[in-house]
């Protein structure tokens, strides 16, 4: 399809613990770009070490947006995040800016660039809360269970952790018999933006050892306080605290797990969190893919840039 008049995006996807912010901010400062979070955790406040958000130290002055401004008591959607992160790219490039959207939560920033097709039906309040029951009667995985059993495409692609969203994919299949799946997006999306998005891999046993250390690092930076001080005011069964790092921590408060075990769990969930995430963007998106393994960061840096300098993107002289 042609790209004449589309906005430029940037977009930096790929799984937990493999470089992304890092090289966010040179594109930013190369680029005289702006940055749009694209990770459902970090819209949350107080969620800082579990979320990995980015400080202001990292950040070397570069704007970032849709990071640390929602309360965790709160709900956030996909079409919540549409809305914000689509006014934002407007906002940035009527400043002159590039907009970066850098981020592991594919769904989410699919959504930003293709016509995504949100699911109108009416809610089922009655159904809702008989398999909200069953969740609570049976467990999380009894529930994810149902719906591997009518839609296991969606399944795959949801964590049965993810409550909320479990239940809507089984409410839709109850209400109108459309699988979940098939009524999310077209099967070729048509794209609403001239997305150059690069996608960052990395060989899996380095991947899951920087994953394992970048959990003993939290740890020490004080993760089990940051849960404690969320699980303490109250703040439970609510979506923002679903999240890895802080579900297993919230069980290590319940004593359902020792120290040891939750900090472990962490570790697997991560693990097979960014198993997901990588075989979610290999299959969903067109991406151009920078294999990062024992690579000097500045090499891959030079690459990348070059490969933006050819889509008609303007780098700063001190990159050039």
């Amino acid at each position: 399809m042609t790209m004449v008049n589309m906005q430029k995006v940037i977009v930096i996807v790929g799984p937990t613990a493999v470089g992304k912010t890092k090289l966010s901010i040179e594109l930013a400062k190369a680029l005289d770009g702006e940055v749009i979070n694209g990770d459902a955790t970090q819209v949350y406040k107080e969620l800082n070490i579990g979320a990995a958000k980015v400080t202001e130290e990292e950040k070397e002055g570069i704007p970032h947006h849709l990071i640390d401004f929602l309360d965790p008591k709160a709900s956030f959607t996909v079409a919540d995040f549409q809305t914000l992160a689509r006014e934002k790219i407007q906002e940035i490039t009527k400043r002159g800016k590039v907009p970066i959207i850098v981020g592991g939560t594919g769904l989410y920033i699919q959504s930003v660039l293709t016509q995504y097709e949100f699911a109108e039906q009416e809610l089922d309040e009655h159904l809702r809360s008989q398999l909200e029951g069953y969740a609570m009667a049976f467990g999380n995985k009894a529930l994810h269970n149902q719906l591997k059993e009518i839609d296991p495409e969606s399944a795959k692609q949801i964590h049965m952790n993810n409550v909320r969203r479990v239940i809507r994919a089984i409410e839709v299949f109850k209400l109108t018999g459309q699988k979940f799946s098939e009524t999310a997006f077209k099967k070729e999306p048509e794209y609403l933006y001239d997305a150059e998005i690069i996608g960052l891999s990395m060989e899996r046993d380095l991947l899951y050892s920087r994953i394992n250390l970048r959990v003993d690092l939290m740890i020490q930076q004080g993760l089990i306080d940051e849960a404690k001080m969320l699980f303490d005011k109250g703040i439970q069964n609510c979506q923002s605290v679903q999240a890895i790092g802080y579900k297993e921590l919230y069980d290590y408060f319940n004593g359902i797990l020792s120290k040891e075990e939750a900090i472990n769990l962490i570790k697997q969930s991560s693990r097979r969190y960014a198993k997901r995430q990588m075989t979610w963007f290999r299959n969903k998106m067109n991406i151009h893919w920078f294999d990062m393994n024992g690579q000097n960061f500045a090499i891959k840096n030079e690459e990348i840039l070059a490969l933006i300098e050819g889509k008609g993107y303007l780098i700063s002289n001190k990159y050039m």
